[in-house]
């Protein structure tokens, strides 16, 4: 079969395997720009991330800075407020007096109706709304002091509203504690009215409350014995008096305070006394409120940069807050939902939302909260109470008496915004910088290779046998020169397939059977010696492997059925390739190009056969589920052919072409298809080759290619 003829299948095996050079050098450009500009575009992403995430840190680290500062000072200006109110003349005569007037009303105890009616007002005011506010029963004279001057005190001053912002009323009774009450409640009320404070409980050195400007349940009560004796305050009170220095101040944390209906209090204990001796003590009741207006920094979260869901909070030692959550400040109504979601109990979300305040109440976990807990300092993504993960700053708070931290947090979306943003512009533009590198690369590739793709597709008409094809060979360059080379060959080409036509012609006239016409005329004409030599003939021996063992599963004649299938693909293979069939073996096949017809291009088209016997033998394979496969030796050279039984008409090949290819298919164990280096000089470019190593055949070694 000749190049015109020949099929699209052979030209798609002729292409399979390979790229084009537009396509090479297309993948050329575009490695090379946008390998450069993803690793400019890596490069500006990790440093610009890098550099936006450090500075959503430090804006972080600051705010957590800024309210520590803030928190600290607020804190020590109330012990220096509590030193300074337990350490002046007011103050000390006011202790002194109310300890000699608590000493007088152990000689006048209540009546019996004076004692039921303050009974009735803890059964009828104050246990019912502390029950109220807590859920919790309470006996009748639970709050009630044992000694009879705490009730005393409680029946002349415990008020019903418990407000410590005016001064207390005189119940007329004329007693020594009644005047140092009301003198002493001239001068610690004002504590209240011009700083703020919640209350102030003033105490002797045995524990007993004997004033307080709220007038509320503590008044009158024992801290040491009473019911109030495990409270925070009552510590704070043991701590100040067992220091027994006048300067000693003591903070406590955070408590719920039941005479303030249960809800939180802190206390700033001093001692009130002089060199002389301590007389008692004071405690300043600081309001909650103070610490929460400057963690929230007075509702201005955005103005302040914390943007939509940053906050800072305080937390102690048992993860519960010491400060109000902004949530529940900004969105009360999907503050339970949101908790809830994050993990906090719904029964927990209901008595925040119920009392309107996240202090003692709300948990907080997370690396966080741990870390700072364990005195770390630093920051982290962690799980929070609400909105999942967090990027916080967290620090432990130095506050004497307090095992206090402190976190500034932010939602972790919304802290790391702006490396989103970042990352999203620099993807956008990373992507538009290739799509515009590629459309360029494509461009510049197709100008480059239009004369090679003129070039090879000239080629392969002339390779099919249109040898009158020209290409244009306009201008100076390296191209221009090949194309008049390629013109000169095509047209030297066209002289040669003439005459190797005429030939043919003459050759198919004589010839009748597989053997050349010039052995068939001395056949006919008798002679004895029946042997030609031919030069330029591509030789190519294959052996099949694993046969024998594929043989010994079949049966009866089916060993001679799958031999006949395997020749006749073969066969086909030949006459695609326009490859001559010289013989068939049991567990091989000998065929030459360029030996009856001559051929240009006999080692491509003996590649290609070799290549085509595979294929065969893999489709082979595919519907027996066999495991056959080939070895082929290709080599071009010198042959001799000829018939070497004149009684059976035996036509084979020898010479040196021939032995080396019979020794390529023994040179080893593998499968494939391998070529001498004359082969591989004729086809190199065509197909992709492999160093194969070498043989010795004669003395001489020769280097083996193998087609990969």
């Amino acid at each position: 079969m000749g190049p015109e003829n020949a099929t699209p299948d052979t030209k798609i095996a002729r292409r399979r395997g390979y790229l084009s050079v537009q396509s090479r050098l297309l993948i050329m450009l575009l490695a090379a720009s946008l390998v450069s500009t993803a690793v400019v575009g890596a490069v500006g992403y990790i440093s610009g991330r890098e550099s936006l995430r450090a500075e959503v840190v430090d804006k972080l680290t600051a705010m957590r800075e800024l309210r520590t500062g803030e928190i600290t000072a607020l804190l020590g200006e109330v012990q220096r407020e509590a030193a300074l109110a337990s350490n002046n003349a007011s103050a000390r005569g006011a202790s002194v007096a109310l300890n000699a007037g608590w000493e007088e009303l152990a000689q006048s105890p209540l009546t019996a109706a004076q004692d039921a009616e303050l009974t009735g007002y803890y059964s009828d005011t104050f246990l019912p709304r502390l029950e109220n506010l807590t859920g919790e029963d309470y006996g009748d004279r639970a709050f009630v002091p044992e000694s009879s001057e705490g009730r005393t005190a409680q029946y002349l001053f415990t008020r019903q509203d418990g407000a410590a912002d005016r001064p207390a009323a005189d119940p007329g009774d004329g007693s020594t504690y009644t005047r140092a009450y009301l003198d002493a409640d001239a001068y610690f009320s004002d504590l209240v009215q011009t700083v703020g404070y919640t209350d102030v409980v003033v105490t002797n050195l045995d524990g007993d409350v004997v004033y307080t400007a709220a007038g509320g349940v503590d008044l009158g009560s024992n801290l040491s014995e009473g019911p109030f004796r495990e409270s925070r305050l009552a510590q704070g009170i043991r701590d100040v008096v067992a220091d027994n220095s006048v300067d000693a101040v003591v903070t406590t944390d955070i408590e719920e305070w039941t005479p303030a209906l249960g809800f939180p209090v802190m206390w700033v204990v001093s001692p009130i006394g002089d060199d002389d001796g301590i007389t008692g003590t004071i405690a300043l009741q600081v309001p909650i409120q103070w610490i929460n207006d400057v963690m929230t920094g007075y509702g201005k979260w955005q103005q302040q940069g914390f943007g939509t869901t940053g906050e800072t909070y305080l937390a102690g030692a048992d993860r519960l807050m010491r400060s109000t959550s902004r949530h529940l400040v900004e969105t009360p109504d999907t503050y339970a939902d949101a908790v809830i979601a994050d993990g906090t109990t719904a029964e927990t979300a209901d008595r925040v939302t119920t009392a309107g305040g996240t202090v003692l109440l709300q948990p907080v976990r997370g690396t966080a909260v741990d870390d700072a807990i364990a005195g770390r300092t630093g920051t982290a993504i962690s799980t929070e109470y609400i909105d999942g993960e967090s990027l916080a700053a967290y620090a432990p708070l130095e506050v004497d008496g307090l095992d206090w931290v402190i976190v500034a947090r932010m939602d972790a979306d919304e802290a790391f915004a702006p490396v989103t943003d970042f990352a999203r512009t620099l993807l956008v533009s990373t992507l538009a910088l290739m799509l515009l590198v590629s459309i360029l690369s494509l461009l510049l590739s197709q100008s480059f290779t239009r004369p090679i793709r003129r070039l090879a597709t000239a080629v392969r008409r002339v390779s099919d046998g249109d040898y009158d094809t020209r290409v244009p060979d306009h201008g100076n360059d390296e191209f221009a020169d090949l194309a008049r080379s390629f013109n000169d060959m095509a047209a030297g080409l066209r002289v040669r397939q003439d005459l190797i036509d005429h030939q043919r012609t003459e050759n198919d006239r004589l010839l009748r059977n597989i053997m050349p016409a010039s052995l068939a005329e001395k056949y006919r004409e008798g002679e004895e010696t029946l042997a030609e030599r031919h030069d330029d003939v591509a030789v190519v021996f294959a052996e099949m492997v694993g046969f024998d063992d594929y043989a010994r599963t079949l049966v009866g004649q089916d060993e001679i059925l799958a031999l006949n299938e395997l020749t006749r693909g073969f066969d086909e293979v030949a006459a695609r390739c326009g490859v001559e069939s010289v013989r068939t073996l049991r567990g091989g096949y000998l065929a030459s190009s360029g030996l009856t017809v001559p051929r240009v291009d006999n080692a491509r088209r003996a590649v290609e056969f070799a290549v085509g016997m595979r294929a065969s033998v893999e489709r082979f394979n595919t519907r027996t589920g066999a495991t056959l496969d080939l070895r082929v030796g290709v080599d071009t050279g010198s042959v001799t052919s000829g018939i070497v039984a004149r009684a059976s008409l035996a036509y084979d090949l020898w010479g040196d072409a021939f032995r080396l290819a019979s020794r390529l298919r023994r040179s080893g164990e593998e499968p494939g298809v391998f070529l001498t280096d004359a082969v591989r000089l004729r086809v190199e470019g065509l197909f992709d080759l492999a160093d194969a190593g070498s043989v010795e055949v004669d003395g001489t070694t020769t280097a083996i290619w193998r087609v990969v």
